[in-house]
């Protein structure tokens, strides 16, 4: 199957993602690997202007017209490489009737994998993430408590995310990144789940010890098996 990716949010993240796809395929040669179609589209409204600042444009016209043109050039199933987008996940499937890969279930489904299990998962993500409930329902309805950053925490990490998508991850913003999730280790989180793919560029935090899920990186595992037509 064709896999189309709506990309761009941000674009590193999306190149990322492609270079996990390239790496969980099981591949001798070129023909081995699954065929992909981006979008990589930088230019989309911002996702927290318009759900965290609540006065910027909204994404979801520019996320339909990309899924749309997506499948008229033949993708056949899609993912979205951003964990904010995936709120508008409903209505993009519904526009554009095809398969959309759901980031936020691969990813709390993944902690069900760890024994012992963790219980109070810390949020590495944004605040658009928390604000909107992305994650924190569903984990309360698979019996997780979600934990997410105080104030001085969260500014901390949208700090940290808008460098990434500046291209200025120095070793100052990555003890910022670790410092926020040492915080959420302290307040009783004994897993991490990494919501947010600018963050999964950074990779996990390297002050914790903790079990951690990254959501971009089961996305990119499950293309590859979905494109090899696996489930």
């Amino acid at each position: 199957m064709i896999a189309g990716v709506i990309g761009g949010m941000g674009p590193e993240a999306t190149v990322d993602f492609l270079r996990r796809v390239v790496a969980a395929t099981p591949a001798a040669d070129d023909v081995d690997h699954i065929r992909v179609l981006v979008d990589n589209n930088p230019k989309i409204p911002s996702r927290l202007a318009a759900l965290v600042d609540g006065n910027g444009e909204d994404p979801l016209p520019s996320l339909i017209a990309m899924a749309l043109g997506l499948k008229r050039q033949g993708a056949q199933f899609l993912v979205i490489p951003c964990n904010t987008a995936h709120y508008y996940l409903p209505r993009i499937a519904e526009a554009v009737q095809l398969p959309v890969i759901d980031m936020v279930g691969l990813a709390i489904s993944k902690l069900g994998e760890f024994s012992p299990r963790p219980r109070k998962i810390g949020m590495l993500a944004s605040p658009a993430v928390q604000k909107v409930g992305l994650y924190a329902h569903r984990l309360e309805d698979k019996g997780y408590i979600a934990l997410f950053p105080d104030d001085e925490g969260e500014a901390r990490m949208l700090g940290v995310i808008r460098a990434v998508k500046a291209g200025r991850a120095t070793d100052e913003i990555k003890r910022d990144y670790d410092d926020v999730a040492s915080s959420l280790e302290r307040a009783g989180a004994d897993g991490f789940i990494i919501a947010c793919t600018e963050l999964s560029v950074l990779g996990p935090p390297q002050s914790t010890r903790l079990p951690w899920v990254d959501a971009l990186e089961e996305l990119a595992k499950t293309t590859v098996w979905v494109a090899k037509g696996a489930i």
